[in-house]
């Protein structure tokens, strides 16, 4: 005699939730819990900070989060096209802000007049040199490792990009090291940039300085994000980069040259990261050969915040791992040298709780 069965319909089906899920649920309700308890108590309870002081981190970390946005964009584009991970782009920073101090310091060793430099003289033409200076020397290193490092490994395994990275990355920190000394050297701006003058606004009563390198580096750190949307959403080399990302195959049948395209696209990560390294060495003021690895490590978290391979998603994350980054110790209570804990953190957390990233991640079929 049969037995007949019945199924419950597919959406009254319990869920089974595994054990890695309830761990996620117990971790996510901890952590929400704790942080809503540091809100009380910072608002209500402790007086250490006032409004005025909670500004000036949040201005810090707006203009350290601009920064890390436009180095994230160079980890999202090669990221998007090759679905690989450029470790070494730090060190391509660091070379463009190395670029940009001997400029200023040729610059200002060139009299122009009874006691003044042509730094000084002419800070815009100085600073636009910086400039090309330090995104063609950038721009360069970029072409080089996309034709040494990473063209003769595309067709492999991608743990042995991730390692030609990773030896890239020390190279390029021992290279300068050896070339430039391990010294840190004084970034030498113009008058009318210098570090420490701004403008002041009233909070509570108190004033807070808005630096001009800070206005500066904000203000230009969103230019060239805009500008970059636009090459990548506008124009026939965005075009090429967004097929190629889709479908390499596909894309060379249909006339692109991905190898050209894919070394441009290298080009254009390696003068995004060369602008960032001005802006990096005009805002902080120093510059030696490490300065490209912990900020090439935080705008990886940035582009893994946001969604890698997204480039809107670099640049929201970009700007809000430094905000919590500044804002973070003050809220709970910790050493304020303990930011880049918080930063790292913040990275564990989005690969347990939404691998994706904020906006997503931006993968084609054929890289899944």
């Amino acid at each position: 005699m049969a037995v007949e069965t019945q199924t419950a319909p597919r959406g009254l089906r319990r869920r089974r939730i595994r054990p890695y899920q309830v761990v996620q649920i117990v971790v996510a309700v901890s952590i929400t819990a704790f942080l809503l308890y540091r809100l009380q108590y910072v608002l209500f309870v402790d007086d250490l900070y006032g409004l005025d002081t909670w500004t000036r981190f949040l201005i810090s970390g707006l203009v350290i989060g601009a920064v890390y946005a436009v180095i994230a964009i160079g980890y999202t584009l090669v990221y998007g096209i090759l679905f690989m991970i450029n470790f070494a782009h730090g060190e391509v920073m660091m070379l463009g802000a190395f670029a940009a101090y001997f400029v200023f310091e040729a610059l200002g060793a060139i009299p122009a007049g009874a006691e003044t430099s042509f730094l000084n003289t002419y800070p815009i033409i100085s600073i636009i040199l910086a400039f090309i200076a330090g995104m063609s020397v950038s721009t360069g290193m970029g072409l080089l490792l996309e034709r040494v490092a990473y063209r003769p490994l595309r067709g492999g395994p991608r743990l042995v990009a991730l390692i030609s990275a990773i030896g890239a990355s020390l190279f390029l920190q021992n290279a300068a090291q050896l070339m430039f000394s391990p010294r840190r050297r004084a970034f030498a701006n113009p008058d009318f940039l210098s570090r420490g003058a701004g403008f002041e606004v009233m909070i509570s009563g108190r004033p807070v300085l808005i630096t001009y390198t800070g206005t500066f580096v904000f203000v230009g750190s969103l230019l060239l994000l805009a500008l970059l949307y636009f090459i990548i959403q506008r124009t026939r080399f965005g075009q090429a980069v967004r097929a190629i990302a889709e479908d390499q195959e596909a894309a060379a049948l249909m006339g692109i040259n991905v190898d050209r395209v894919i070394a441009q696209t290298f080009a254009l990560s390696g003068a995004m990261a060369g602008a960032a390294g001005v802006m990096w060495g005009l805002h902080n003021g120093i510059v030696y050969h490490f300065i490209g690895f912990l900020p090439g490590l935080k705008a990886f978290t940035a582009a893994v915040l946001g969604g890698i391979g997204n480039i809107p998603g670099a640049m929201v994350g970009g700007l809000v791992l430094g905000v919590v980054e500044a804002l973070g110790p003050a809220f709970l209570g910790l050493d304020f040298q303990l930011k880049d804990v918080i930063a790292f953190s913040i990275l564990v957390l989005v690969l347990v709780f939404r691998p994706s990233g904020i906006l997503g991640e931006v993968v084609a079929e054929e890289k899944v």
